[in-house]
């Protein structure tokens, strides 16, 4: 197992808020094959003490630069949102991560894969796909394994990235990635890339199976240029993946990612935010490098490190895989990390002081192996609304169903531990299950799914539920509301789409022949759904 990275200040624990703030790269730690107590070494630890955490928020960081195209909840007819909007370039679509839609006009309602009803075009993936579509500019780049052989001198187990023509479905490149020696305590076999790329300014953001961030050439390297500082790529036909910088979590900083890193970055200004799946011994109790950075903030241009959080510390319940989220309440900036120890934690974007905290479980919850206990961690991503955030916890799919827990959390003026305190509502128990979903806030309604196969139809103000849904099978993907109709997919490769309203209406269901653990995405009147080997292309056909 990587060796830690991080060399503590002081002797004593490391206190939750403790913030890296590397000046320099590390150099690469040495592996052991067996050890599990991590050894501390190389990286500056910076603490921050309890008076710092409790800053008042309007101090904090109010140059943070603004996302372009952050887009309305709800539609919009105007032209300029139109204009900037007419892509999905990361998770979410927009740095708050709301789950909606708010330009694609002309999505169709039905399709069929058998009959080829509404098809535009649909192109072989790996075996196994999770990871969400991001489109723009005219190019559709999803996660998956190697299982498809695209590439036919590139043989074996691989963690790819593929790159398609939204035209017409044809692969422009791939990038490949060899699994990592360790196995599948930290890259679980045949999982493929689960992180969805980033697309800013002709280059792509994404953590591959190595858990490393990679910054890639939008062209790969069908431009015939090998754009550089980085230029040890070991595929590098016309038909690979052109790495600009590469940053290796794992080496550097002692990441021990457990099963496999995830994450989908968020890029705001000139940082990329993302967390980086340090988690928790095969055995699931030891925490290898509970001091090894769980947050980080990174210089899209250099992949450089600006600072970094190991907040959880030896408080990782499992694994980290969730993504950050940047919103601005009451005039503060700040970026959003969902702890693998159960906690939302708000940072200031610019340098990483922590603004609030806030504990998702009952403080009577505990946690226990294999998903028994009343305890979770989160998996879901937040969604920033103005100064409300919305979450909800859950666990690995394979520890099974549980009791859940949605929070709306008010943010304005929020400073320390806020979790008494700024509860708007809650919505959980028998009601709502363990969740690994992301909601979809439009028009006064939030949609969220849970694993267990439910869409709840909720109140955005105060949690009450209009209706619930039932899928009749797990849910991985999230729901999201697109030209006013909510998409849901599901395990048995359902795919549902309803009325977005407080009335339950289910306009139509299609099977796509395989398990949909992703979540539909629409861009210039096309809908995009990956079922787990095939990524379709949805339009109406005209006659």
């Amino acid at each position: 197992m990587p060796a830690c990275a991080a060399a503590l200040t002081k002797e004593d624990s490391m206190h939750l808020e403790n913030t890296y703030r590397p000046h320099y790269r590390l150099p690469a730690m040495l592996l052991f094959a067996a050890a599990s107590v991590a050894i501390v070494g190389g990286c500056e630890v910076l603490l921050d003490n309890e008076e710092k955490s409790k800053e008042t928020p309007a101090a904090a960081g109010k140059d943070a630069k603004k996302p372009a195209g952050e887009g309305s909840a709800k539609k919009t007819d105007s032209k300029k949102d139109a204009k900037v909007a007419e892509s999905w370039p990361m998770w979410g679509g927009q740095t708050s991560r709301n789950m909606v839609n708010s330009f694609a006009t002309g999505i169709p309602s039905s399709w069929d894969v058998a009959s080829g009803k509404n098809i535009k075009w649909a192109a072989p993936l790996g075996s196994q796909s999770y990871g969400n579509p991001s489109i723009a500019d005219g190019r559709v780049f999803v996660g998956t394994n190697n299982e498809g052989k695209r590439n036919p001198d590139i043989a074996g187990d691989k963690g790819n990235i593929m790159c398609f023509s939204a035209a017409d479905g044809e692969l422009l490149w791939q990038a490949v990635h060899d699994k990592l020696s360790q196995g599948r305590v930290n890259d679980w076999p045949e999982q493929g890339i689960c992180s969805s790329p980033v697309i800013e300014d002709g280059v792509i953001y994404y953590i591959s199976n190595r858990c490393e961030l990679v910054c890639a050439d939008v062209e790969g390297f069908l431009d015939g240029e090998n754009d550089g500082p980085y230029k040890d790529e070991k595929y590098t036909s016309k038909i690979d993946g052109d790495f600009i910088w590469v940053l290796d979590m794992l080496n550097e900083f002692g990441v021990f990612p457990h099963n496999l890193a995830t994450c989908s970055p968020l890029v705001v200004g000139d940082l990329v935010f993302l967390i980086t799946s340090n988690g928790v011994e095969r055995d699931h109790i030891a925490i290898p490098n509970p001091r090894a950075p769980s947050f980080l903030a990174v210089n899209k241009k250099t992949g450089e490190v600006e600072w970094g959080s190991n907040a959880p510390g030896d408080g990782i319940l499992h694994g980290q895989w969730s993504c950050a989220t940047y919103g601005v309440a009451n005039g503060v900036p700040q970026v959003l990390f969902p702890g693998g120890d159960g906690w939302l934690y708000s940072f200031k974007p610019n340098d990483g002081d922590l603004l609030w905290k806030f504990d998702l479980n009952p403080k009577d919850s505990k946690w226990e192996l294999g998903g028994l206990g009343t305890r979770n961690n989160i998996i879901s991503t937040a969604v920033m609304l103005g100064d409300l955030v919305y979450l909800a916890v859950g666990q690995d799919p394979e520890h099974g169903e549980g009791i859940g827990h949605l929070y709306a959390i008010d943010a304005n003026g929020a400073a320390g531990d806020i979790t008494g305190k700024a509860k708007v509502w809650h919505y959980g128990g028998e009601e709502f299950k363990r969740t690994i979903s992301t909601a979809a806030i439009a028009d006064g309604l939030l949609y969220i799914s849970d694993l267990s196969g439910f869409l709840h139809c909720l109140d955005e103000k105060t949690g009450k539920p209009y209706w619930v849904y039932d899928m009749l099978a797990a849910v991985w993907g999230s729901p999201t509301v697109i030209d006013g109709k909510v998409f849901l997919g599901d395990e048995d490769g359902d795919v549902v789409v309803l009325e977005h309203g407080k009335k339950m209406k289910v306009i139509s269901e299609t099977n796509m022949d395989n398990s949909v653990y992703t979540t539909p995405v629409a861009v210039d009147g096309v809908l995009y759904i990956a079922n787990r080997t095939t990524l379709f292309a949805i339009a109406e056909k005209k006659n």
